[in-house]
């Protein structure tokens, strides 16, 4: 698996460094719904996605996760404050029972309806993946298209 996601990483022009371990990642996660709450989740996801896959650090730990933080600008006592009283343990634990009753067993998992595609795939196989599954392709002419029967209906 790790062999495949190099080579992914490869193929997009992502860094990905060399881990040695694996470290619980449940923590991040619960982190991760404050972070969401304070509007700040993406800069969150993104910080603890390089911190892990990149730099190597033990994203189980509460001061790295608390530093992460902070480093997209959320206040660390609060952080800390969430990590100590686990507020948001009961929604992970919720995510995870939709996941389990949906059949997801790995990330990431791109669903639509009861069809999926696991694991970082490259990018034609996302795409073939919306197509096949009814999504229609967004182009500056669809958009042109959709302004001008607008304009039209107006």
């Amino acid at each position: 698996m790790l062999e495949r996601l190099k080579r992914v990483a490869e193929d997009l022009g992502l860094p990905l460094g060399t881990r040695k371990m694996t470290y619980n990642s449940r923590l991040a996660q619960e982190l991760a719904k404050w972070a969401e709450e304070k509007g700040r989740g993406d800069e969150f996801h993104d910080a603890v996605f390089r911190a892990y896959f990149v730099d190597g650090k033990n994203i189980g730990k509460k001061a790295v996760l608390v530093e992460l933080a902070k480093k997209v600008g959320l206040p660390g006592k609060e952080a800390g404050e969430v990590l100590e009283s686990r507020a948001f343990r009961e929604a992970v634990d919720a995510d995870w029972k939709l996941c389990m009753q949906m059949g997801i067993t790995a990330v990431p998992t791109f669903m639509i309806d009861h069809r999926s595609v696991v694991g970082a795939q490259p990018y034609e196989v996302l795409e073939q993946f919306l197509e096949n599954n009814g999504a229609k392709k967004r182009g500056v002419r669809n958009q042109e298209k959709e302004r001008s029967l607008k304009k039209k209906d107006s």
